[in-house]
């Protein structure tokens, strides 16, 4: 990948802490230490994994997992609920580490975001260096370990923090970036999930090397407006700007099921699950909207949506859920199997928008 004429090629970092809720945890409770800790809801109501301790994940314990399930492969793990108050001021104090090497900053989450330190405020030049003095001073000051992943762009420089996790730091520099995105598993692209993976291998489609054999006609056929990111991207294309006020514009999730879902009940079940993966995502980033969204998409892929405001945000667990399954008998469920459903909050607003009109905003990190 070429940089453009008279511009220096972009230096972009992708921290991401390492099982952030959990480490919190541990931190806090040194009891917790060595110990598989779930942090999410509880197995017996119908909870959600936010996420798991490394000890916990040794035994297949996976963020979004239901709870009740985290507690059959691991029956000795440690179930406590997210202190959102306590995880938002550690992201607090990460960011102020940031802004002294950057100001441009993209806030994915609470333990995620981009920096692009092509020119760093400290002249510092190498972006190994400042990812290694941005580790450290985490672990210093907060008693945390992050990874990092180093590259000349957002997409590879995300996958990069995530392989040597805990505590890693990956460089991917422009000799080998052709090489690795070509031995790059097509379900580590970025917007790759386990239906466009099948797709994908279903068409004899393994690695980024067999994207690569695909025209751009041949992959926007298949993939649509998708397939031409993919056909950029396996060529090291990627003209994405670290954007530091990017603004969220929805909240949600969804699920599409090993089968297809005949009965109310079932549906009702699932909807739960969704909602409360909404609602802490909602917490996380302490958002409220107006506008819930109810999702179907149908076994013969038949897709409908049916939205409901109100006149102040919310983010509770109830109402988000009540209102997903009142659209939802709204709709002809029960005449047609479910293959999928999933719920959207959105048209948001903030404590500063409700106390001081429309100019308020929110800062997500």
């Amino acid at each position: 990948m070429e940089e453009k004429q008279g511009q220096p090629r972009r230096k972009i970092i992708h921290i991401d802490m390492d099982a952030f809720y959990a480490s919190v945890e541990q931190r806090d409770n040194p009891e917790y230490c060595g110990k598989p800790l779930v942090v999410g809801g509880a197995p017996d109501a119908r909870g959600v994994v936010a996420t798991a301790s490394y000890e916990a994940r040794k035994f297949g314990v996976r963020s979004a997992m239901s709870s009740r399930r985290a507690l059959q492969l691991c029956p000795h793990a440690i179930f406590v609920r997210p202190r959102f108050a306590a995880y938002k001021e550690v992201s607090q104090h990460i960011r102020e580490i940031f802004g002294r090497y950057t100001d441009l900053i993209e806030p994915l989450s609470l333990d995620e975001a981009y920096l692009d330190v092509t020119e760093d405020k400290l002249g510092i030049g190498s972006a190994i260096d400042i990812a290694k003095a941005i580790k450290q001073a985490i672990k210093d000051e907060l008693d945390l370990t992050a990874s990092a992943g180093v590259s000349v762009n957002k997409f590879v420089a995300k996958i990069a923090s995530d392989m040597e996790k805990p505590d890693g730091l990956t460089f991917i520099g422009p000799s080998s970036l052709a090489s690795f995105i070509e031995k790059l598993p097509v379900e580590k692209f970025w917007g790759v999930g386990k239906v466009t993976a099948d797709k994908m291998k279903k068409l004899g489609l393994f690695t980024g090397a067999d994207l690569k054999q695909l025209s751009l006609e041949q992959i926007t056929r298949h993939f649509g407006k998708a397939g031409a990111f993919y056909y950029n991207i396996v060529r090291g294309i990627d003209e994405r700007e670290v954007q530091p006020h990017r603004e969220t514009k929805s909240v949600g999730a969804e699920d599409t099921f090993p089968y297809d879902l005949s009965s109310l009940e079932e549906m009702e079940a699932e909807l739960d699950k969704i909602a409360l993966l909404v609602h802490q995502r909602l917490v996380k980033h302490q958002l409220k909207g107006r506008t819930i969204t109810l999702k179907v998409k149908y076994s013969d892929f038949r897709q409908i949506t049916r939205s409901q405001s109100y006149p102040d945000g919310l983010d509770d667990l109830q109402t988000i859920a009540a209102t997903a399954k009142s659209l939802l008998r709204a709709t002809d469920v029960e005449e047609s199997p479910v293959r999928l459903l999933g719920i959207t909050v959105s048209n948001f607003t903030t404590p500063e928008i409700r106390e001081k009109g429309p100019s308020g905003q929110l800062e997500l990190f």
